[in-house]
């Protein structure tokens, strides 16, 4: 569509973070002001913080680092696909939509997603060119039951990769999310599809907080914090390289030889929880996980594994 090239075009333009005034863009796309005017509304609908001056024009709160495939491809050279999205729906459903056409370590990044999702099908707030949102298809010939414990190694690799750019203490919590000063800093997706025969195709889908800014508190309802500034193009092919790298490990070897890394990164090790099954909440300390990627929780002396998709874990403190 016109108008979202229009707007693509526009946040280029305000990117630099300068004031722009609205004569000189109405000018530029050779539309009214208040034509203008329409295209903020719908940039601050999609998450973007505009100041607008009487005068001066319009300017963002902060730079963009819109991603840039020239620059990723500076810091990654790989024959694997890695697509940018500016507008999407989900980058998870993208990949889902054109399997036949991949190949394992095939990705595809996004600046804006309009369906964002995360675990059970919940929506994902994903303001634009704010966060990382990231997917990654992997083909396992082992067949589904291979992806057991899956959502953990991705979690080690990127809580690393994070930590490395970042020098921050950033946690990995069981099973698919990332936390810095015990709040949710990233959630990790891995979604299945429905193909004939023995392997397994999924769906890897890593949202990063990096400098969100006033997210739907409908949507957002726990506790969150931003990694804050990082090259987003060096953070992305980062993840595209060594994820390829661990997932091949995985395949090969299984979950035990991410296990010390786990342990070297629990967010809740030692600590006090308490897991939500259905109505139900079970509290214990958490003891790590096993071979199988199952929580263990110590109670009453005994140490118990706790697996399966609906189960929430929580702080207990």
């Amino acid at each position: 569509m016109r108008i979202n090239q229009n707007l693509l075009k526009l946040i280029e333009i305000l990117a630099d973070g300068q004031f722009h005034s609205g004569e000189e863009l109405a000018t530029y796309f050779d539309i009214t002001r208040a034509g203008i005017n329409k295209y903020i509304k719908v940039l601050r609908e999609w998450g973007l913080v505009l100041s607008s001056i009487q005068g001066k024009g319009y300017c963002l709160a902060s730079k963009l680092d819109l991603l840039n495939e020239v620059k990723i491809k500076q810091y990654y050279q790989s024959d694997n696909r890695i697509e940018i999205l500016p507008i999407i729906d989900s980058t998870n459903q993208y990949l889902l939509d054109r399997i036949d056409s991949l190949k394992s370590g095939d990705c595809c990044v996004a600046e804006f997603q309009t369906q964002a999702r995360g675990r059970r099908g919940r929506q994902w707030f994903a303001p634009f060119g704010s966060n990382l949102y990231f997917s990654m298809y992997w083909r396992l010939e082992q067949g589904i039951a291979a992806a057991m414990g899956l959502s953990l190694v991705v979690g080690i690799v990127v809580a690393d990769i994070l930590r490395e750019l970042s020098g921050q203490d950033i946690k990995v919590k069981w099973p698919n999310d990332l936390y810095l000063q015990d709040k949710k800093l990233a959630g990790i997706l891995v979604e299945s599809a429905s193909k004939t025969g023995d392997c397994a195709h999924v769906i890897i889908g890593i949202g990063v907080n990096l400098m969100m800014t006033q997210p739907d508190t409908n949507i957002v309802n726990q506790k969150w914090i931003n990694l804050g500034e990082v090259d987003r193009n060096l953070l992305v092919a980062k993840i595209a390289q060594i994820l390829k790298v661990k997932l091949l490990e995985f395949e090969q070897k299984g979950l035990a030889p991410f296990i010390k890394d786990w342990s070297r990164l629990d967010n809740f090790a030692n600590r006090p929880v308490k897991l939500l099954i259905g109505n139900d909440i079970i509290r214990g300390i958490a003891k790590g996980i096993n071979e199988q990627g199952a929580l263990l929780l110590e109670q009453e002396g005994k140490i118990k594994a706790y697996i399966g998709g609906e189960i929430s874990l929580r702080s207990d403190e």
